[in-house]
């Protein structure tokens, strides 16, 4: 070996030929060494998928069948399913629920197809109640499908095929969702108001066709469906729309509505006395600062008083914030200040009872009209934690 005249060892050329063929032997000797993995100890995510479904396909779950939905209220059901009789269902880890909406002409289409589910939950015994206001809301239609799953351990799942979807409709506010909402609407009424009138606003046809093919009675229709979407009245209690509420300065009722220029007056005493029975059904706004509260009045013992009386929470006649009837000589009537009320009294009304009088019928003013009108979800007064 040689030394360089800069003092640094210089290698001999044959010594780089034999440090290659030693590289090359070390190669060889690898190359020809019995592996002991096969596969890279910590698997990429694309590798853990594959290795899921190999054994998924190796040990399926079955797909849940014959479901069954009970106990339906405005915000909640329960659900139950089956599966095979041989399957082992404590292996089980997590039940996935799809609910959504039922849309269109194709109830069978979840929105979000991609997602793998939107509600998860712990496996345990069935059936399972299924319960939120955020996601659930009254008399709506829902398609719902279930799916099972394992939990592996590495934070993926096995799971089974979805299940057939199944429809259900949610319900009426229940009697205690009903008592929030008066509870609210209470809060809201006012101070009491002296009155003496029922009054109806209509357009002169609406007057003629009830003449001439009613018989001079204005017959019950069903309620609509604005308000609150859960009152149980919508579109299943019949009765005859009155107003009762007067303006501050003159204690009569308005000069002008956006329902039509005639008005059906009839005392206030023929329609509240000690044989009729007040009834609650909902307190809502539409998108404005002030609220509407709907009543019933049913005559004791009649077909509406008998809906009433398992569906509404009765209010009492003397001692309410909304309207009252104070016996007497002369008895007094009174309606709340701050709310508009809307009395739906549930027998006919004959127009001889009354009188009929002009007043100033107002186009214009069709955009306080209440007819199917919605009631406003994000109003903190009048709205209660089910679904709207």
């Amino acid at each position: 070996m040689k030394v360089s005249k800069c003092g640094q060892t210089r290698i001999p050329s044959h010594s780089f030929k034999d440090l290659a063929a030693a590289k090359e032997k070390r190669r060889e000797d690898e190359e020809t060494k019995p592996r002991l993995f096969t596969q890279p100890l910590f698997p990429s995510s694309s590798q853990r998928l594959l290795n899921t479904e190999v054994m998924a396909e190796a040990d399926l779950l079955s797909t849940p069948h014959n479901i069954q939905i009970s106990e339906v209220s405005c915000d909640s059901f329960r659900i139950t399913w089956e599966t095979a009789p041989d399957e082992d269902t404590s292996r089980l880890t997590h039940y996935f629920i799809d609910l959504s909406r039922k849309e269109g002409s194709e109830p069978n289409r979840f929105k979000h197809r991609d997602v793998p589910t939107k509600l998860v939950a712990k496996a345990g015994p069935l059936p399972m109640s299924v319960r939120g206001h955020w996601f659930l809301s009254p008399r709506t239609d829902y398609c719902v499908a279930v799916q099972t799953a394992i939990r592996q351990p590495d934070g993926d799942y096995q799971v089974s095929e979805w299940s057939q979807v199944v429809e259900f409709c949610t319900g009426d506010y229940a009697m205690d969702h009903l008592q929030q909402l008066l509870d609210k609407a209470q809060a809201a009424a006012g101070r009491p108001l002296r009155f003496s009138v029922f009054y109806r606003n209509q357009n002169p046809e609406y007057f003629q066709y009830v003449r001439s093919e009613c018989g001079g009675a204005m017959l019950p229709s069903f309620k609509d469906n604005s308000g609150s979407h859960g009152s149980p009245i919508n579109g299943k209690l019949r009765g005859v729309f009155l107003s009762c509420n007067t303006e501050f300065d003159t204690g009569l009722p308005p000069k002008d509505s956006p329902y039509g220029a005639l008005r059906f007056q009839i005392s206030a005493e023929r329609l509240l006395n000690p044989s009729t029975n007040l009834y609650f059904a909902d307190f809502y706004c539409m998108y404005t600062a002030y609220h509407y509260v709907v009543l019933v009045l049913a005559p004791a013992g009649s077909e509406g008083d008998d809906f009433c009386k398992t569906r509404l929470p009765r209010l009492d006649l003397t001692a309410n914030p909304f309207l009252t009837y104070t016996a007497g000589d002369v008895p007094v009537f009174c309606h709340a200040s701050d709310v508009i009320l809307e009395v739906l009294f549930t027998e006919p009304l004959l127009l001889e009872n009354g009188i009929l009088a002009q007043i100033s019928g107002r186009p214009q003013l069709m955009s306080l009209s209440t007819a199917n009108a919605k009631k406003d979800p994000s109003c903190k007064v009048c709205n209660i934690s089910v679904g709207r």
